[in-house]
């Protein structure tokens, strides 16, 4: 699908040269932009970005001008071209439209494959292909190493995110997990794409790993108390837990390095353990 983001490009933003003032207002294409654009090519990443809690670039965002999304702020920028998601403010994404302001509009990828190529529709547009392609490179080796030896059995698994949404069938996530070996569930507890599992379900049927994101400190998460639930302490030598960053779990494109690795080395712990 985000291949098809070229279709929602306005004209301007396909002439050449390269867009000299990139905008982006989405944090998952933040991490993609600063990737593959030059620094000088960077206008404005998102808010979202400077958060180290849920982003994996908060360090290098923090050295790079940002937007609260509003479209006084991204006009004010006077930018070639504006990174969007069907998340990002439809009030700015409406006004920027009115002022021809060439934007590209992409989808949540739903798979490895639709990261990559959101990784290499970025990259285009900002007139940096050859980056875009050594990124996906990087990603795809990073899947690679976070597979389980050919022949294993993959571990049944379910993951929670912390906003309490467990990911189920055609997710990045569920995907994600498969290729570091594990098998995602979430389907046996009448998930779809996405839901939660009450503590009751898992204590009846549990699965061998029981994966969550970190929450924030100091805080009560969805996925902290169905981790740190008193009755878990029962499936002790039947159900191993083990968390993720939330950064990890949101975004495609390079954080999926970071991500695979994680799994990978979820898998090998919960191995020990059971």
């Amino acid at each position: 699908m985000v291949g098809a983001a070229a279709a929602l490009i306005a004209a301007p933003a396909l002439a050449k040269p390269a867009p000299r003032r990139v905008v982006s207002l989405n944090a998952c294409l933040d991490a993609i932009l600063v990737h593959v654009a030059d620094r000088g090519q960077i206008a404005a990443l998102s808010h979202y970005a400077r958060e180290p809690v849920g982003s994996t670039i908060s360090e290098v965002a923090k050295t790079l001008p940002f937007t609260w999304e509003t479209a006084e702020e991204v006009i004010a920028l006077r930018p070639d071209l504006v990174l969007t998601s069907r998340h990002s403010a439809l009030a700015t994404r409406n006004a920027l439209g009115r002022m021809n302001i060439p934007t590209a509009l992409f989808a949540v990828p739903e798979s490895v494959g639709a990261s990559l190529d959101q990784v290499r529709d970025v990259a285009r547009l900002v007139g940096r292909p050859a980056r875009g392609e050594a990124l996906i490179a990087r990603i795809e080796a990073a899947i690679a190493a976070s597979a389980p030896p050919p022949g294993a059995r993959p571990l049944k698994a379910l993951i929670y995110q912390p906003n309490g949404f467990a990911a189920g069938r055609g997710t990045l996530m569920d995907e994600m997990m498969t290729r570091a070996g594990f098998e995602n569930v979430a389907g046996r507890y009448g998930l779809g794409k996405w839901g939660n599992v009450p503590v009751e379900r898992l204590l009846a049927d549990p699965p061998q790993v029981l994966l969550s994101g970190v929450p924030v400190q100091g805080s009560r998460t969805w996925a902290d108390r169905v981790m740190r639930h008193p009755a878990l302490a029962s499936l002790s030598g039947r159900m191993v837990q083990a968390q993720l960053e939330e950064k990890l779990l949101y975004c495609g494109g390079p954080v999926l390095i970071q991500t695979a690795a994680a799994l990978g080395e979820a898998r090998r712990t919960a191995l020990e353990a059971l």
